[in-house]
């Protein structure tokens, strides 16, 4: 036994007990006849006194984050420390031994709020780990998936593990493919979602199903998204409707979130907002709630406008309450970020409405009294405001207002504090134009129409809403669930009106297509996403501080070295021949 004790349990109720703890040394301060070692576990920190003379010359050898055993005797401190847990007592080392080296050099500080580059740590990501911010963000998930897990068996679910070797998929992402070495040419796909075998598992009499799912997407990496794989709470339910996946999120994620922080948290039922409105109100379908402004259509107050910037465009505007108090660097420095490269406006027009009630500023020139009327009365303009004004085509202008939006929430400290908001986004497009103009899937493919094959048949198919829906908490994309299509009438014709024809549809999801032949019953579901879940119960702005072993911004895997090249032999035991 290396320990009798944890670093974090000793108290004064310990003194005059002979102990022995482990851990790693975090800090050594030699007072010349007296030697000082802060030995740290997951569990804490202990100071340990070092006095004899000859275990004072053994510990030469100790450098800062070697991993040592002490056995000695429990004392009361002189000077206590109120910061530390074990603050009052210190243990006077009788023997100490090292059970692990470290080399004299590290890397780079563990324990300090130094600025450390994101690649050195991730290279050296077993000292990372030792970092008490991210060690207890690698805890606190490992607490926060098992209340998940409590929870969903509370509410009757049965957790069953799908297959991660699967078929490819149309499901928004690349694939990652897997070649098969028994069957040459033929490729596995790691899984988008366990969509298809969910839904196999509702046709297979299971009532309700979930797993902490492993999902793999070929994505670039943003802040807010793991490259390569992230984890889902996936769960799916027989004979369930909208409501019943609503009734289920709503239990479990407001109850997580309130166990594992202190801040407020809205509780169902949330708040419900279509898609399309979404989209007008805040730009985007993600919209953060903590953010109090509204993105206004004001195309028809200037349809016979003089302002050549606004003529045949939508014109968006954004009215922000005391904004006049801004001096012109800052309108000056939101018009550089409209028209920077990541944004793409043309232009970011504005206007101040002072407190006696004139128009001053930018484009003023351009606001007739009429204009300025209709903007109090009918648009909620007051004095002491500021307006923002992008002008572009439909889709344009909605997505760079909304980019707005959230850059003035950001500047002007606007976001409500220490609160989480959600919402529900819902009745999603069943189908958008593609870049190339060609009628394609806006959601999951596997949705229910609202209106089913009738809506199919006889809709415009930029028309017809599916029952498709998104959790959102303050500004991130939390779940996306929808009522499943279990027809294989309605799955062919959706497929079609996408391009697909019936053989596709058979050849490319012919389980489905087969199981739905034979009593499928109508079902329902979601996937909350674990990752974006402990990011923001963490209050942490990076994905990749709450996860163990992170990829880095460029997908890769700086501590094992992947990808990587394989041998030739590799690649033949395959049949793949590269072509670079």
């Amino acid at each position: 036994m290396y320990r009798t004790k944890t670093c974090g349990e000793l108290n004064i109720k310990n003194a005059s007990e002979i102990v022995e703890l482990a851990g790693w040394v975090q800090k050594i301060r030699n007072l010349g006849g007296m030697l000082f070692l802060d030995l740290r576990d997951e569990f804490g920190i202990t100071q340990i006194v070092v006095n004899d003379e000859k275990l004072q010359k053994e510990a030469k050898e100790i450098t800062t984050e070697t991993c040592i055993s002490v056995k000695g005797k429990v004392v009361e401190r002189s000077n206590k420390n109120k910061n530390m847990k074990t603050g009052e007592i210190e243990i006077v080392a009788e023997s100490i031994e090292i059970l692990g080296k470290c080399k004299n050099v590290l890397p780079f500080e563990i324990n300090t709020d130094q600025e450390v580059r994101e690649d050195l740590r991730l290279e050296y990501r077993f000292l990372d780990l030792r970092n008490e911010k991210l060690h207890n963000n690698i805890l606190l998930r490992s607490k926060i998936l098992k209340t998940l897990r409590d929870k969903m068996d509370e509410l009757n679910f049965t957790e069953i593990q799908t297959p991660i070797l699967a078929n490819s998929s149309p499901e928004g992402a690349r694939d990652y493919l897997v070649p098969s070495r028994l069957n040459p040419g033929e490729f596995y796909a790691l899984p988008q979602a366990p969509q298809q075998f969910k839904q196999l598992l509702m046709i297979g009499g299971f009532n309700k199903y979930y797993q902490i799912a492993p999902c793999f997407r070929d994505e670039d990496p943003r802040a807010d998204r793991a490259p390569g794989e992230f984890y889902q709470l996936d769960f799916e339910m027989s004979f369930a409707t909208q409501e019943d996946v609503f009734n289920v999120i709503e239990q479990v994620i407001p109850y997580t979130f309130e166990k594992f922080s202190n801040w407020k948290v809205d509780k169902g039922s949330f708040i419900r907002i279509p898609y399309r409105e979404a989209m007008e109100k805040y730009g985007i379908d993600k919209p953060d709630l903590r953010n109090p402004l509204i993105i206004q259509d004001v195309t028809k107050l200037f349809e016979n406008s003089d302002f050549n910037a606004f003529k045949d465009k939508t014109i968006k505007a954004i009215i922000v309450p005391n904004g006049a108090e801004q001096g012109r660097k800052f309108f000056d420095k939101m018009g550089e970020f409209a028209t920077s490269e990541e944004v793409g406006a043309k232009g970011l027009a504005w206007t101040k409405f002072d407190n006696e009630g004139n128009i001053q500023g930018g484009i003023a020139k351009f606001i007739t009294d009429e204009i300025k009327e209709k903007l109090q009365k009918e648009y909620g303009l007051e004095k002491n405001s500021c307006i923002f004004f992008i002008a572009d085509e439909f889709n344009k202008a909605q997505k760079i207002a909304g980019l707005v939006r959230i850059e003035l929430g950001k500047r002007l400290d606007l976001l409500e504090k220490d609160v989480f908001r959600f919402c529900f986004i819902v009745d999603f497009p069943m189908y958008e134009l593609s870049d190339e103009g060609k009628i394609d899937f806006n959601h999951n493919p596997f949705s229910m129409p609202q209106g089913g094959l009738k809506a199919l048949e006889e809709q415009n198919p930029l028309e017809i809403l599916a029952y498709q829906f998104d959790l959102v908490c303050n500004g991130y994309e939390m779940a996306s669930g929808a009522v499943r299509n279990h027809s294989p009438e309605i799955m062919v014709k959706a497929f079609e009106i996408a391009g697909y024809g019936e053989e596709e549809v058979k050849n490319r999801f012919g389980a489905l297509y087969n199981a739905f032949q034979y009593g499928t019953p109508p079902h329902a579901g979601a996937a909350p996403g674990v990752d974006r879940m402990v990011m923001l119960i963490a209050n942490s702005q990076n994905i990749r501080e709450i996860i163990a072993f992170p990829k880095n911004k460029r997908a890769r895997d700086v501590l094992m070295r992947a990808p990587s090249a394989v041998s030739e032999q590799q690649l033949k035991d395959v049949h793949i021949k590269l072509d670079l």
